[in-house]
């Protein structure tokens, strides 16, 4: 069901909460053997939240935005009393002592979280491969990957394990995964959702955001977890607009979209080209007027993006030196062989990439060579961008370059790994929000992306266009058949 169907039937009495979060949680426990999307399933805490919920509503009390829905949550968001991992080793038996805004936030909207969903270890990878604990498996084809670094919370909706998940965007881990799933993910303005209590990879790129099945789920989603934290420097100062959902079935006639000639350009699966551009002609018919324009900052971002990101994650996971918390190697001789070791034995393979690619362009000799005009890079696509939707309400693209890739077939050669992140990263780099919804199918009947971007806090207007293909479509209700033979 959605969220609007939950709330609906709740206050109908139609059925409990309690009900509710255990038909989602014995479909978890009976089918994500296939799937693997959780790391850790909270049945018992979930079902006295939803007798909770059940109590308030006897009551005739206000149960929340997100009263009695059972909810999913990337494992890099920390949760009080429930272990959060980051899929890594080196925080395999770490439970924080504290909740993050998101969570508390989640709480105050009477959500019922279900468990924690598995990842790329520290949010770095485009397929969840990287995952200490396990390799989550794509449900519209389980021989694929479901995309990352959120791929957990974005399978966990393909399999209709829950109608909300919460995942993390460096630069693209949540539209990525949505695509490859055929789900909906938003990645929001930079500063509208706290980082508190998000396990950071790159603090000036990450951001906390939604995945569902639905755009209107979606908007509401948002809607429950964003807002300013005095927590967060980086937070938004400023009454941003929450109602989503007003003037969402609105019509879209005389917004103008941009489209990238470049999005179109070389290494695009023709399959994807061709949906997307279907999508585009579907805008044009509602009124939209598309124009074609030059973004050349789209390929070249890409290498700013690794320089910047794998610089903050050297920075950011320097913490974890087996001295305060997490593993610790067993066998060491001193203080320094302590630390070695530990990093070494504790962090997987991609980890320890970024960590020495980001250690090296801040070294010196090398600072002024790659950071600092990684630095510069960012400014001018910020200006590009700018520049962008002074003439556009919206820029649409493909979200990935690629359909969803074979179990294995990408771990060997991290430069064509990465570069599946090619359409997303630039986004990051600039703070916008961005959304990614289904448009189609391969002839494999495996899902197919589309991204809008739209301008800084431009969510509303995201959300109405976002919406109005997705009923053009009607594909949102099609189902992935993992199941069958079980």
């Amino acid at each position: 069901m959605t969220i609007q169907e939950i709330k609906q039937g709740l206050e109908k009495r139609k059925f409990s909460a309690k009900e509710i979060a255990k038909s989602y949680i014995d479909r978890i426990k009976e089918l994500d053997t296939k799937t693997q999307a959780f790391l850790t399933i909270q049945e018992d805490e979930a079902l006295k939240e939803a007798d909770i919920i059940d109590r308030k509503l006897a009551k005739g009390e206000k149960i929340g935005v997100l009263g009695g829905v059972p909810v999913a949550v990337k494992d890099n968001i920390c949760t009080r009393g429930i272990k959060t991992t980051c899929a890594s080793k080196i925080l395999e038996d770490f439970v924080p002592p504290y909740n993050a805004t998101a969570i508390e936030k989640l709480k105050e909207a009477g959500a019922i979280i279900v468990g924690k969903t598995n990842l790329d270890e520290f949010a770095m990878g485009s397929s969840t491969e990287n995952s200490y604990f396990q390799k989550t498996r794509n449900p519209w084809d389980l021989s694929r990957v479901p995309g990352g670094s959120s791929g957990g919370a974005a399978a966990s909706i393909a399999a209709g394990f829950v109608p909300l998940s919460y995942g993390s965007d460096t630069g693209g881990s949540i539209r990525q995964p949505a695509a490859f799933c055929g789900a909906v993910g938003l990645k929001p303005t930079y500063g509208l959702v706290s980082r508190y209590g998000l396990i950071a990879f790159a603090s000036s790129l990450d951001q906390i955001g939604p995945i569902t099945k639905t755009v209107k789920d979606c908007a509401i989603g948002l809607s429950a977890i964003q807002g300013t934290d005095k927590m967060d420097s980086t937070s938004v100062q400023k009454e941003i607009e929450r109602d989503y959902l007003t003037d969402i079935e609105g019509d879209i006639r005389g917004l103008k979209i941009g489209v990238p000639k470049e999005f179109f350009m070389d290494g695009l699966d023709s399959e994807i080209s061709k949906s997307v551009k279907e999508a585009i002609v579907r805008f044009e018919k509602m009124g939209a007027e598309i124009e074609e324009f030059s973004l050349p900052i789209n390929r070249s971002g890409l290498s700013a993006y690794y320089i910047i990101s794998s610089a903050e994650a050297s920075s950011n996971l320097a913490r974890y030196d087996g001295v305060r918390y997490g593993f610790r190697a067993e066998e060491f001789d001193g203080i320094e062989d302590l630390m070695v070791k530990t990093r070494n034995q504790g962090f997987g393979n991609e980890v320890k990439r970024r960590i020495m690619l980001g250690t090296y362009v801040l070294s010196s000799g090398y600072y002024d060579a790659y950071y600092k005009k990684a630095m510069q890079y960012r400014k001018k696509i910020r200006a590009s961008f700018k520049e962008a939707f002074e003439k556009y309400d919206f820029i649409l693209g493909p979200t990935s370059p690629v359909l969803p890739f074979k179990i294995g077939e990408k771990t060997n050669n991290p430069m064509e790994m990465y570069l599946a992140d090619v359409y997303t990263v630039n986004i990051n780099l600039a703070g916008l929000p961005a959304i990614s919804i289904p448009c189609g199918f391969s002839e494999s009947e495996l899902p197919i992306g589309m991204q809008l971007i739209g301008d800084y806090f431009s969510e509303k207007k995201l959300f109405k266009a976002a919406f109005a293909i997705e009923q053009d479509l009607k594909i949102w209700d099609k189902a992935p058949k993992f199941e069958e033979g079980r």
